[in-house]
């Protein structure tokens, strides 16, 4: 089956305005409440950054905003976010509390489908959007998205707080992901993808020029035992997991080249953990270490283009662009593929160009 039309869902969501009134906030269940006393050797430093390592689990955004706001005050007064920090002060802070990480917020976020039956729905995911929510990201995600236009989702057990999910795409990568609106569905689809039955293509800009134009990359990836947001394709024994990427060179770019890649498992960030092994790290992928400039001249025209290309695709150049399965009721294979974003597309054509013209 291939792509059908897709249709956007109602308009986007409206950003939450809370109330600056303090009495009102203070008997509100809703907010966290923090008091601290400056010690008496404490040294000048901003007050967004002080808070960030006081306030457990806040980010320095959640402190700014509560600050403009003016739930933030120093000495009963409100204050601004370059205000230093002196010894003695009284700073009172009051902060809308997260959700717990089994409740999702419905929110009327707008969703590109791909296809839809009683079954299950296929989406087209835009970079920049998480999946679900968590630490950080508590809405506008594709669940809070979910629970608003679809009603009763199943949850895979232990997997609450995430209804209609079966797998799941990085916030920065594009394409496209299948969710189970029933609990027979998700079922089915949770065993092909325990099974690998299930048919995903990638495509990925990567650096440089793969030796191989098509190879298998069988190396364990799991998280890193320095920063556990980052995977490692180092063997240790207790935290590693079999990771297999197929990969076709489709273009050589003479600096660049655009990979196919099919996943025969589905590791977290095994793609990109997978390319920067192979010493060609995703475009643009800060993570890890694609948004430098790694291939290619060092004259200030070239490196003015590769920041430009920078500027147009500000994520990882990678895109979810297939995915294939059996359907869960009428058990007839079904294919969909949805084609490159514009920012994707734009950057290649631009290195297309470079090469061509230089």
């Amino acid at each position: 089956m291939r792509l059908c039309d897709t249709r956007a869902i109602l308009a986007p969501r409206k950003a939450q305005n809370y109330s600056t009134h303090s009495s009102t906030v203070q008997q509100h269940p809703l907010f966290e409440h923090h008091a601290i006393a400056v010690d008496p050797k404490q040294t000048l430093l901003r007050i967004d950054k002080f808070l960030m390592d006081r306030l457990p689990n806040t980010t320095r955004n959640r402190i700014q905003l509560a600050i403009e706001e003016r739930f933030v005050l120093v000495n009963q007064q409100p204050t601004r976010a370059s205000y230093k920090v002196r010894p003695y002060d009284i700073i009172k802070v009051v902060l809308p509390t997260p959700p717990r990480l089994d409740e999702v917020i419905p929110e009327p976020i707008p969703l590109v489908i791909v296809y839809e039956d009683d079954a299950l729905l296929v989406v087209n995911k835009p970079a920049g959007m998480v999946v679900h929510p968590a630490h950080n990201n508590w809405t506008g995600t594709l669940v809070n998205a979910l629970v608003y236009h679809f009603a009763q989702l199943p949850t895979q057990p232990n997997n609450e707080g995430r209804p209609g999910l079966v797998h799941r795409l990085d916030k920065d990568t594009s394409g496209l992901l299948v969710i189970a609106k029933t609990e027979a569905s998700m079922t089915s689809l949770a065993k092909q993808f325990y099974d690998h039955t299930i048919e995903r293509t990638y495509y990925a800009l990567v650096w440089g020029e793969p030796a191989e134009a098509t190879s298998t990359i069988d190396i364990p990836v799991g998280r890193s035992p320095k920063d556990r947001r980052v995977m490692t394709t180092a063997p240790y024994a207790s935290v590693s997991k079999r990771a297999v990427t197929h990969y076709q060179t489709i273009k050589r770019l003479r600096y660049v080249s655009l990979l196919r890649c099919n996943l025969e498992t589905g590791r977290t960030h095994q793609i990109r953990a997978h390319m920067k092994y192979l010493g060609h790290p995703i475009f643009n992928d800060a993570t890890y270490g694609g948004d430098q400039l790694l291939r290619g001249e060092r004259f200030s025209k070239y490196k003015a283009f590769v920041a430009n290309c920078f500027k147009l695709m500000p994520r990882q150049a990678l895109h979810a662009r297939s995915l294939g399965f059996v359907h869960p009721t009428t058990q007839q294979s079904i294919y969909f593929e949805v084609p490159l974003p514009s920012d994707f597309q734009q950057v290649l054509e631009k290195w297309e160009q470079y090469v061509q013209w230089t």
